[in-house]
């Protein structure tokens, strides 16, 4: 059975959709069977992978509005055992028309209980806000990844967010876990960067992965090719870097 993974942060430019993409592509490359729900009406995710807006029938918008869509909306990558669900801006509709739905939480949980099965690992990219969209992906998933840029600001709003799962935890999905804590765009030549994963360490014992992410130049510019590090750049510090992260969640989840 495949583990669902929410990669969420309700702070925006933490490394959500960087971490989605690449995290998915390294996952894939260790010959895990891996699908990225792409759940952000920006659809950076989608793009990410070389996905291209309009080139798709159906998308994870299709699938809340009607869960018998999921297999359909599966698309296979140009890379081995990667697949994606895109995004649409019409997602953003979503928050909503789920308002006044009977079960509004559980769209998502359904459609993703038909190919849970079918998958190692099902990533979901979300969006930097907790609405019903949110509250969707943390019914539906077995875990979350929180990406924590390791910048001034970098705890923000994350009460908020504990407060969320630990409702959810109690109300919707009580099997839900923090699958842990990674420190993004970190530079080690700096006092903060270190000071404010070790403030990350306090909040979340035993939770921050050993794999840091670096600032890294390919990272930033291997979206705008549409490909993951892996693929636009091997051997810089950012592929690196998540291919250990993929390394360290695969040993954790034998």
């Amino acid at each position: 059975m495949g583990k669902i993974i929410a990669i969420t942060n309700q702070k925006g430019g933490v490394g959500k959709t960087t971490t989605s993409v690449n995290l998915a592509a390294c996952l894939a490359n260790e010959g895990k069977r891996t699908l990225l729900i792409d759940c952000d009406p920006q659809c950076n995710s989608s793009s990410g992978l070389g996905i291209e807006r309009g080139s798709y029938t159906l998308s994870i918008y299709d699938c809340l509005s009607d869960e018998d869509n999921i297999k359909a909306s599966i698309i296979e990558t140009k890379y081995e055992n990667l697949y994606i669900i895109p995004s649409t801006p019409d997602l953003s509709a979503a928050e909503i028309e789920l308002a006044s739905q009977d079960r509004r939480e559980y769209f998502l949980k359904d459609a993703l209980d038909k190919i849970k099965n079918d998958f190692d690992f099902i990533l979901i990219d979300s969006p930097p806000a907790l609405g019903m969209i949110t509250i969707n992906i943390l019914t539906a998933s077995d875990s979350i990844l929180i990406p924590i840029q390791c910048e001034y600001y970098a705890l923000e709003g994350l009460s908020q967010l504990m407060g969320t799962v630990r409702a959810i935890k109690k109300k919707l999905n009580p099997s839900i876990e923090i699958e842990g804590v990674l420190g993004t765009m970190y530079d080690g030549r700096t006092n903060l960067s270190i000071q404010v994963l070790d403030e990350v360490k306090k909040y979340f014992p035993d939770k921050v992965y050993r794999s840091i992410i670096p600032r890294n130049v390919r990272l930033s510019e291997a979206p705008s090719f549409g490909e993951p590090i892996i693929t636009y750049d091997r051997s810089s510090k950012g592929a690196i870097a998540y291919m250990s992260l993929a390394k360290e969640i695969i040993s954790k989840n034998k």
